[in-house]
């Protein structure tokens, strides 16, 4: 699994005027092939009057999936350059439907990448850029005594905690990043000098907190 990934957080879509052509850009985040040709679709279908969807998602932890489509622009005037912002800002799991209304005026091949260009990262903006890191859920189970000086210690290490459950022991779950989770139970063993119950499990992303 990689340790972070760029993506979008939701469906979002802003709209640019290029010379009386209407440019709507439109991102999602997508975990599947199958959901990306969906949301291409239900795009289309809103936009069923336009001149124009043109489209490009890229999913995969290596990128392995990668599509795209002119829509009857000339080739290579707006599904690359769409396809080409995921790249440059090394998206993954995202969905782009890029919506053309002419307006009456040619705006010729460069004039085409460009304002697909500006459509994409309109859409990619408006879907809200964010950062997923891999973290591991370890749990720390230990006796009252000890729930000052972890709340404390996790506080000033600013160390993500996901939940916290009181019975007649207190149960801690934090969220150290995947990489340092063993040097973190170790830490946490050795605060409460071997007492806690210390256990790792799942692996998860949680969106970078900015």
């Amino acid at each position: 699994m990689l340790k972070r990934y760029n993506t979008v957080s939701r469906q979002g879509s802003q709209e640019i005027v290029i010379k009386k052509s209407r440019f709507i850009g439109c991102a999602k985040p997508v975990e599947t092939e199958a959901e990306a040709v969906a949301f291409i679709e239900e795009i289309k279908k809103q936009h069923w009057n336009a001149t124009h969807n043109c489209s490009a998602y890229m999913i995969g932890e290596r990128d392995e999936i990668q599509k795209q489509s002119d829509d009857g622009e000339p080739s290579g005037t707006a599904g690359k350059p769409i396809l080409e912002v995921m790249k440059h800002q090394q998206l993954k799991n995202v969905a782009i439907v890029v919506t053309r209304y002419f307006g009456g005026i040619m705006l010729g091949a460069g004039g085409l990448i460009r304002a697909y260009t500006d459509g994409a990262v309109a859409g990619i903006e408006a879907a809200d850029p964010i950062v997923q890191v891999l973290h591991r859920e370890v749990t720390v189970d230990a006796d009252y005594t000890w729930y000052g000086k972890l709340e404390n210690e996790l506080h000033q290490r600013g160390v993500r905690v996901d939940g916290t459950s009181f019975t007649d022991r207190v149960v801690i779950t934090c969220l150290p990043e995947e990489p340092d989770a063993d040097k973190f139970a170790d830490w946490m063993t050795d605060l409460t000098q071997g007492q806690a119950i210390v256990q790792l499990g799942d692996a998860r992303y949680c969106v970078e907190e900015k």
